[in-house]
């Protein structure tokens, strides 16, 4: 300590400073500090999804910690300042430390240690003595055959009228911590030129910003686009059949940059098999790429974990998507006395407005997100309609609704996929811009029992799941039964005269004040169930409160406790005799025959009131019903120039030696110092090494024996048994060149 404190004082208080910051820099503590803070900050990365749009984060944490987590770039970690900064010290801090010590294990691995004497090799924890017949240069010949089977280098040194032999075995052990050293070093170079770096880097030096507006890529900037000798980058790309693109896009926090591509990549067919289940089992995309300088034309086809390679930018199948199916519709109304449907069409990723002479519209527009030709849904148990009998009036609207709304495959059941065919997804959107979500089947899905339904899945929050309206199909396979049933629900002539009929059919003629008294509580209750009640108030969406849910306000306001379950029971039965005769006066207003009693009917007519009762809560004024499409396929390709993956493979192949040698190979040192004695030659031996084991003690009694056997004599002090081959028991024979006892 006190050579240290002078050498300090020696020098300028600049030197001194710079010689304890390169001290500190290159300590084990700072390293380790360095990769715990990596460590953490690799977890966050890890758990935390990354490069997500901010709205995706502010409905997962709330606006508070969203911003919090923004400001602390925890949303790209590894592309952060502050990770890339904690990486370039890393490499500085091991990168001094091997400059620091790895001369001094260079020059320890080569050096042979032959300055010692006979008395410091007495001192050895590890030592023997023995007395040899023959002069010194015949043991000293012996001596060496027997390091060289037992695969010891060695020198033989003449000093001071003694002959000292130094040997050493594993001394590249000091080679393993250098690469070990050295690979977290060429592991981190390699993770920084495949990062945000060079970009970062561009950026900074060329003004290069992102673009944050909707505009034709030709006619984006230079100062947005990335030449093609880009060293390192990792973009998307979306290609639909049939087209061709030469830029990717590298997605930033504030916007996008535009990266060209040395080459076109054409669609020429995307590609999806299945599983006997409809499960997806290959992803794959014909391309063409066609060089930008020769016109060259090359065939390729890119799958799942199988890039093609070009111009060192490899080209991932990463993910698919439609490239503008064009969709032929049908715009049921959802509200009003009319049940007239109306053609309706657009293309995937286009829009279009609403037709004003569909109720309730106000000027919104239908924006078409997305179409799936197959969907794999497990529908093992589809009775998604409850007894309407059964709910009690006072439950909770949220388990009455659940029952029916929620996943269109929700089930307790046994897991049963199968393809319930192609589906649309799309956006209706009002004139002030907020957007509800929908996602409709274009066929009736069997829900189990033969019963078939349409489901019609809507969400208002985009990290939502979608909840199902499930309108029953009629014997046609379509929605027009039930949308008369709604219609007409909407009626008040018809609700009138479908709850006299109801109550004719109910009472005998006899009793005409009874009968009176059940026709005003069957269109009380038809009229509550519509939703015309005015006093029942508004759902969030400015319609007023019907179905079920308006029911059960009435019974909580109207009804003693005690009475309201029994109240309910009532309610809704004469809630289904009566929705059976309004189904007919629908029918007999659209020129059609009566329907029989069956279950089936029955049946129908339930689930009819379950789905009229769930579309409350649907939240648009129109139903969009998918008649038939053209579909239009396109691939998502991620393009990426990684320099850094090769010098990657290199660390780790230097990781996996280092850490080897460094645990594998232990390194020996063995001294033999003879001298000319009266009894012919004396001998000192001793070893050393680096990490005392009980594997050590074991080589080291074993090298004793196998020296005292070639010897042909016994170490001073022991006892132990030679054999009668001359080698003892337990020493490894003279061809081994592996120490340790097996």
């Amino acid at each position: 300590m006190s050579v240290t404190q002078s050498s300090d004082v020696s020098l300028k208080p600049g030197q001194r400073m710079s010689k304890r910051t390169v001290e500190l820099l290159s300590s084990m503590r700072f390293a380790v500090a360095l990769l715990v803070i990596l460590s953490i900050a690799s977890v966050i990365g890890t758990v935390l999804t990354q490069d997500d749009p901010y709205p995706n984060y502010v409905n997962q944490f709330g606006p508070f910690w969203a911003d919090i987590f923004r400001s602390l770039t925890l949303y790209n970690v590894y592309s952060a300042w502050w990770f890339m900064l904690i990486l370039g010290f890393l490499m500085v801090s091991v990168s001094l430390c091997v400059i620091r010590n790895a001369p001094k294990m260079i020059v320890d691995m080569k050096s042979w240690k032959d300055k010692v004497r006979e008395g410091s090799l007495r001192a050895f924890h590890h030592k023997a003595e023995f007395v040899a017949q023959g002069s010194r240069a015949h043991t000293t010949e012996v001596l060496s055959r027997l390091l060289g089977k037992l695969g010891y280098k060695f020198v033989v040194r003449e000093r001071d009228g003694a002959t000292l032999i130094a040997a050493k075995r594993g001394a590249l052990t000091k080679i393993g911590y250098i690469f070990a050293h050295v690979a977290i070093v060429v592991i981190c170079i390699g993770g920084l030129l495949d990062s945000n770096l060079p970009i970062k880097l561009q950026m900074w030096l060329f003004d290069k910003t992102p673009v944050n507006s909707n505009m034709v890529i030709n006619d984006i900037p230079s100062e947005h686009r990335l030449a093609q000798s880009n060293p390192s980058f990792r973009g998307y790309a979306w290609v639909p059949e049939g087209q061709h693109v030469s830029t990717a896009i590298l997605n930033q926090p504030t916007g996008s940059l535009i990266q060209d591509l040395p080459f076109s990549i054409e669609l020429k067919k995307f590609i999806v098999d299945y599983y006997s289940t409809g499960m997806p089992k290959l992803f794959a995309s014909d391309i063409v790429v066609i060089d930008r300088k020769t016109g060259e034309r090359i065939p390729a086809r890119v799958e799942v974990n199988k890039p093609f390679t070009y111009e060192g930018i490899s080209i991932y199948q990463s993910s698919f998507q439609d490239g503008g199916s064009q969709m032929e519709m049908t715009a049921w109304p959802m509200s009003g006395e009319s049940a007239a449907a109306t053609p309706f069409g657009g293309a995937i990723g286009g829009s279009a407005p609403l037709m004003s002479n569909l109720r309730g519209t106000k000027g919104e527009t239908v924006e078409f997100t997305d179409f799936r030709a197959i969907n794999v849904e497990n529908i093992s148990n589809g009775n998604g309609a409850a007894d309407v009998r059964g709910v009690a009036a006072h439950r909770t609207l949220k388990e009455a609704f659940d029952e029916r709304l929620g996943s269109g495959a929700k089930t307790s059941r046994p897991v049963d996929l199968h393809n319930v065919g192609p589906s649309v997804q799309y956006k209706v959107r009002d004139k002030d811009g907020q957007a509800r979500e929908y996602n409709n089947y274009m066929l009736p899905v069997d829900v189990g029992g033969g019963e078939r339904m349409f489901l019609a899945g809507m969400r208002a929050n985009p990290n939502d799941a979608f909840r199902y309206l499930r309108i029953p199909a009629d014997e046609a396979g379509s929605v027009g039964e039930w949308m008369k049933l709604r219609a007409a629900l909407e009626s008040p002539a018809l609700r009138e005269e479908a709850a006299k009929r109801f109550a004719r059919r109910s009472v005998p003629a006899a009793n005409p004040e009874l009968q009176r008294n059940l026709e005003e509580s069957a269109q009380r209750v038809l009229t509550l169930f519509s939703g015309a009640d005015d006093s029942m108030g508004k759902t969030p969406t400015g319609q007023n409160i019907g179905g079920f849910q308006a029911i059960a306000a009435f019974i909580d306001r109207s009804v003693p406790k005690p009475e309201q379950e029994k109240a309910a029971g009532l309610l809704l039965r004469m809630l289904e005799g009566s929705f059976w005769d309004l189904w007919q006066l629908a029918r007999e207003k659209a020129n059609e025959p009566a329907m029989s009693a069956a279950p089936e009917s029955s049946r129908f007519v339930q689930s009819a009131i379950n789905a009229i009762s769930d579309s409350f809560l649907y939240g648009s004024a129109v139903y969009l019903q998918l008649d038939s499409f053209k579909q239009v396929q396109a691939s998502v390709f991620q393009l990426t120039r990684a320099p850094g993956k090769k010098v990657v493979y290199l660390g780790s192949l230097l990781l996996v030696v280092g850490i080897f040698s460094m645990f594998y190979v232990r390194e020996r040192r063995l001294w033999l110092w003879l001298k000319d004695s009266g009894e012919g030659t004396s001998a000192v031996m001793a070893m050393s090494t680096a990490r005392k084991t009980m594997d050590f003690d074991k080589e080291f009694a074993q090298t004793r024996a196998a020296v005292g056997a070639t010897l042909g004599t016994h170490p001073s002090g022991t006892d132990q048994a030679v054999s009668t081959t001359g080698v003892p028991t337990g020493a490894p024979s003279a061809g081994s060149h592996d120490s340790t006892p097996r």
